[in-house]
């Protein structure tokens, strides 16, 4: 990526668009490209503004970011943008639906200044912001919701090599491509060029995803006694 990260601020309450802004715009490698009060502010400015990443609330009027993720994930010509889901609960089953949505992670809004900072450039770069310690829990959740369309099954996975279906359920842990280079004795690009192929083959666009998947054909399964 060619110059600063270019992030758009979706939320009603401009106190909080203020605060964030004045963060990321105090780091070199990041820039604030647009802001939106609403869910539908917040697609028209990602597209207009060609954001990298937005930060997206919750709940918003007219329409709300869930609504919103599943437009700017949708949208051929938005493939480009991340969303990063603002909760002020990490449980909150608004994220589930925001992960099932498209977005590629969620971070709390009381997050400190640093690692805000590390949760947008993770993002841009095409990785999924979820935590191991928080992964098994979204994931029993999410699984206990009810699905509008049929589940993978785990003939989903055939068109993985062995490696690739080793790899995916290691990002399904929580796993960064580093740890999952160390634990199969791979290099870290290695590693990133399986995670690739399985997301190129499962036609999912990045590891919240892949995640999903992972525990959806059973390849993992949550540990309910930790929820």
């Amino acid at each position: 990526m060619t110059g600063p990260i270019r992030v758009v601020l979706a939320d009603d309450q401009t106190l909080i668009r203020d605060g964030f802004r004045v963060l990321i715009n105090s780091a070199p490698d990041l820039e604030v490209v647009g802001e939106a009060a609403n869910g539908r502010e917040a697609v028209a400015v990602a597209r207009s503004a060609r954001a990298d990443v937005v930060l997206m609330d919750i709940r918003m009027p007219e329409l709300d970011g869930i609504e919103a993720t599943r437009l700017i994930t949708e949208d051929e010509d938005l493939a480009g943008v991340r969303v990063l889901i603002l909760t002020t609960f990490e449980l909150d089953e608004n994220v589930l639906l925001a992960l099932r949505a498209g977005a590629s992670g969620f971070l709390s809004k009381s997050v400190n200044r640093a690692d805000l900072l590390d949760a947008v450039r993770v993002v841009a770069g095409g990785e999924a912001l979820l935590s191991p310690k928080a992964t098994q829990s979204l994931i029993t959740r999410f699984l206990d919701m009810p699905e509008p369309s049929p589940l993978p099954t785990p003939d989903a996975l055939d068109v993985l090599t062995s490696r690739e279906r080793e790899t995916l359920a290691l990002v399904a842990a929580g796993l960064s491509n580093d740890a999952i280079a160390e634990r199969l004795y791979v290099s870290p690009l290695t590693a990133k060029t399986h995670v690739n192929r399985a997301m190129t083959k499962l036609g999912v666009r990045d590891r919240a995803q892949l995640v999903v998947i992972a525990y959806q054909t059973g390849l993992v399964r949550p540990d309910r006694r930790e929820v």
